[in-house]
């Protein structure tokens, strides 16, 4: 038998959801069309069976943050962008295999466009605008200015020109209003003076959700990454209804009666009321559960929910059983996901830590099995 058979920790990712969930983004946002964000591995949960999914779903064109990753999903036949920054030593490769770049200031355009000359090509790109994310991109206040230089540099297709919020995911934010309204101007601007670019975009995930004036013409293209998966920020609406698609598991590996008083964990952070049934599962912190579970979230085994009690390890967490006296040995645990008003959510665990559901589903550690379902 293949001892990798059977993992202790895995996510299994419901490729059925995931396709459902592309198809209402899609709907919503039509005639936009999607750009499917599968930076970072597709947020840690596998590129590219992610990608093969949404190609089967209809998606035309993938975005992501560096060459790397870009160069892992050009065989698949679909325009891949990179959203980020490239370097110049970045860019004889990045022309070669016809990787759509970005445009973040004059000297990369003319870096882009001398190699493309040396190639004999013509690079793809789209233009990137800070509008006060503050973090990449031609400032707003020159861009007009700085796009006319770029439009008289060769071998060059502006195929596309963005940008990108900071707090699109608090509903009504003032800011996120201005930053439309200046784009919005920006593009007028440059329409006037017979700059008109195919791909228009600055939505995300959180401004599909919060921003329907992020998704109205001239505006023709979104991009949505956290979303495909059912998750939402922490923060503001939730105009799609989406769902779920992860659930990760884990085993229990271990079943124990301890006397009261005893203490569990490190720090012994918690000591047993009375004689409690205990059990330890198979996962910790070093697979993506929060060290603020400790003693404050709980896990699903057999439909109930059991408390976790004491501080997490790396890679093992205690909980009670009080509530499953009939657990055994082996038993599945679910320790994000379920069903119904059990169910564990990712915003649920992110407000937990302090953070945003980005942070959590990024931080399953590299044991954790990614197992596909439902396709």
């Amino acid at each position: 038998m293949n001892p990798s058979t059977h993992p202790r920790v895995w996510v299994d990712i419901d490729l059925a959801r995931l396709r459902d969930n592309y198809r209402h983004i899609a709907e919503t946002v039509a005639p936009a069309q999607v750009i499917g964000i599968l930076k970072a591995d597709a947020y840690g949960l596998g590129c590219l069976p992610i990608a093969r999914v949404l190609i089967g779903a209809g998606i035309t064109r993938f975005g992501v943050a560096d060459p790397g990753e870009a160069f892992q999903l050009a065989p698949l036949g679909l325009p891949v962008q990179i959203l980020g920054a490239v370097l110049p030593r970045e860019i004889p490769d990045l022309v070669r295999h016809g990787i759509v770049m970005p445009i973040t200031d004059l000297p990369i355009a003319q870096e882009i466009s001398h190699e493309a000359g040396r190639q004999g090509k013509t690079a793809r790109c789209h233009i990137k605008i800070d509008t006060g994310m503050g973090r990449l991109g031609i400032p707003i206040t020159t861009a007009l200015d700085v796009i006319r230089s770029i439009h008289a540099l060769p071998n060059l297709e502006l195929e596309g020109i963005y940008t990108h919020f900071p707090m699109a995911d608090r509903e009504g934010n003032a800011m996120t209003r201005r930053q439309v309204k200046d784009f919005r101007r920006l593009l007028q601007q440059l329409e006037s003076r017979g700059h008109v670019f195919p791909c228009c975009h600055m939505a995300n995930s959180d401004a599909i959700n919060n921003f329907p004036q992020a998704v109205r013409k001239p505006l023709n293209w979104v991009r949505t990454g956290i979303n495909l998966y059912g998750v939402c920020d922490s923060e503001g609406g939730r105009r799609l209804h989406l769902r779920s698609v992860l659930t990760l598991k884990t085993r229990l590996v271990a079943l124990r009666e301890l006397e009261e008083g005893s203490t569990i964990g490190y720090g012994a952070t918690y000591r047993l009321p009375r004689r409690m049934r205990i059990g330890t599962i198979s996962a910790g912190y070093a697979d993506g559960l929060p060290l603020a579970l400790s003693n404050r979230g709980y896990v699903l085994i057999r439909g109930r929910a059991c408390p976790i009690i004491g501080r997490l390890s790396m890679d093992y967490t205690t909980v009670s059983l009080e509530q499953v006296p009939d657990a055994e040995l082996g038993d599945e645990v679910i320790c994000l996901g379920g069903e119904g008003p059990q169910e564990i959510t990712v915003d649920s665990w992110a407000q937990l830590k302090g953070t945003h559901p980005y942070d959590i589903i990024c931080s399953f550690g590299n044991r954790v099995r990614r197992c596909y379902t439902g396709d």
